[in-house]
């Protein structure tokens, strides 16, 4: 059985410092003038600030100003174009909060709630034993597949083009949920893609319509929007980019138009004008009740709380409050940290896949909350669970040979082929193939092994048999998708 998936954003937060060979020695900074502090900041991004690489832009707000924004590195490598805080990237994930503000404006205006049935305006998804409503996807509760992981089990990379109408399509055809509503947390991209698309139902607008009249046309953020279609043109745009064995970097993109969990262009400039609407909410009815419902967290069934809020995590650093999210997606990453009681955020935005911004912005946290932090560096306690790796034995290859064949998954609309090249019985699918190791007589482990596959982890297949013991399918799971299953054809 897999272990449970371990992305609660929180988690990955704490685990980022332990990351970290940035280590800031307090007792110097704790005096530090401003253009000490800048020269600081410089230096963590040093490795980057070069006219041959990739970089990132960074904004540090301090009550109410932005108190340092520069750029690091190149925007283009092809024209050696510099990146600048006016720069415009794609930010992953980051977008999720500009989803869930959405869906915060209709709850107020009372055109949905929280607790609606998906099925109310999704009447083509499953109809599952438990209803899935509104709350459980805005905190990743639902238990619904999460459409990249299953976009590549079938083979579908980064690469693939895929339409938004084929993900819903993907989605509907998904007969069993990870887990019961409310009952767990997994983080999902499927979650916000559909919240994406209940606005589109119930507003009759596209989500990226909507998000520019009510979101950022009212907080005068003109160079961010939810970029929906791949052949627009973008002022400022950086290129996103992924390292190269040994030296270089190759371009990474994609004609994909998803969004709701993805799909925002902003800058460092523009983040500012969001960052500000926390404290003084210019959206909607203009109160702040609406950053009050953006900033709730979700609870369990059980009445647990968890971190995850709209779009956003709750969380805590060397003891004060933090907001955050991370993104990540074909040569971005992003990251936004916020300390609510001290006025206090950063937002990084980077055009290299391998950069880890979240790291950096705890750094710089380090250095202009030196005086205000209850905890020291040392007390951060490392929230990593550990678990023996399965050990594998050995096989026949005539064992093998009752496993090849092809396999069907009709909610995946994809086949698997199975077959045996150098002793080792290899699953391909799609665009994707590697290698499986046995851990019992009829249960494998993988990884696939294409360079553009969505970081799917270990999977785990495990093959079922007739009365007459044979080979009739197999279940395949990751520790995102759960009970996946495949039908042998021939």
């Amino acid at each position: 059985m897999l272990y449970k998936s371990l992305r609660i954003v929180m988690t990955s937060f704490l685990f980022l410092l332990f990351l970290s060979p940035i280590i800031v020695d307090l007792q110097v900074v704790q005096a530090c003038t401003h253009t000490e502090l800048t020269d600081k900041v410089d230096e963590l991004f040093k490795e980057w600030d070069r006219i041959d690489s990739p970089g990132a832009a960074v904004g540090i707000i301090k009550d109410g100003k932005t108190v340092y924004a520069r750029g690091y590195g190149m925007a283009n490598l092809d024209y050696n174009i510099p990146i600048s805080p006016q720069t415009v990237f794609r930010v992953g994930s980051v977008s999720k909060q500009f989803t869930a503000m959405c869906i915060a404006l209709l709850i107020e205006q009372g055109k949905i709630s929280l607790d609606d049935d998906i099925r109310k305006y999704l009447p083509d998804m499953h109809e599952f034993d438990l209803p899935v409503t509104i709350r459980h996807m805005i905190h990743h509760t639902s238990g619904i597949r999460d459409y990249l992981v299953l976009q590549g089990l079938a083979g579908r990379s980064d690469g693939y083009f895929y339409t938004s109408q084929e993900v819903v399509d993907l989605l509907s055809r998904q007969k069993e949920l990870n887990f019961k509503p409310g009952s767990e947390y997994s983080y999902s991209n499927s979650g916000y893609f559909l919240l994406a698309e209940i606005v589109d139902r119930v507003t009759g607008m596209k989500p990226s319509d909507y998000a520019e009249k009510f979101i950022f046309e009212p907080l005068g953020m003109k160079n961010t929007h939810f970029h929906d279609n791949p052949k627009m043109v973008v002022k400022n745009r950086a290129s996103g980019y992924m390292p190269l064995d040994g030296d270089g970097f190759k371009i990474h993109m994609t004609q994909l138009n998803m969004i709701g969990d993805g799909g925002i262009f902003t800058s460092v400039e523009d983040f500012f004008k969001w960052d500000q609407n926390f404290y003084a909410n210019k959206l909607g009815q203009g109160t702040q009740d609406l950053i009050h419902m953006l900033l709730t967290p979700g609870r369990l069934n059980d009445g647990r709380e968890m971190n995850y809020a709209f779009g956003l995590v709750i969380s805590r650093y060397r003891g004060l409050r933090t907001i955050s999210h991370g993104g990540s997606f074909v040569g971005f990453k992003a990251h936004y940290l916020q300390f609510p009681e001290h006025r206090f955020s950063v937002v990084i935005l980077s055009n290299l896949g391998s950069f880890n911004p979240g790291r950096i912005a705890l750094s710089i946290a380090d250095l202009y909350l030196a005086d205000l932090f209850t905890e020291s560096l040392a007390s951060q306690k490392e929230s990593i669970y550990k678990h023996a790796e399965p050990v594998s034995i050995l096989i026949s290859k005539e064992q093998m040979g009752k496993f090849v064949g092809e396999y069907y998954n009709d909610e995946l609309d994809a086949t698997a082929v199975l077959q045996i090249d150098l002793n080792n019985l290899v699953l391909k699918m799609g665009r994707y193939e590697g290698s499986l190791t046995p851990i019992s007589s009829n249960t494998f482990i993988g990884t696939y092994v294409n360079e553009d596959a969505y970081d799917l982890e270990n999977r785990r297949i495990e093959f079922t048999k007739d009365q007459k013991k044979r080979i009739t399918g197999f279940v395949m799971e990751t520790e995102e998708i759960k009970n996946l299953k495949f039908k042998k054809r021939k």
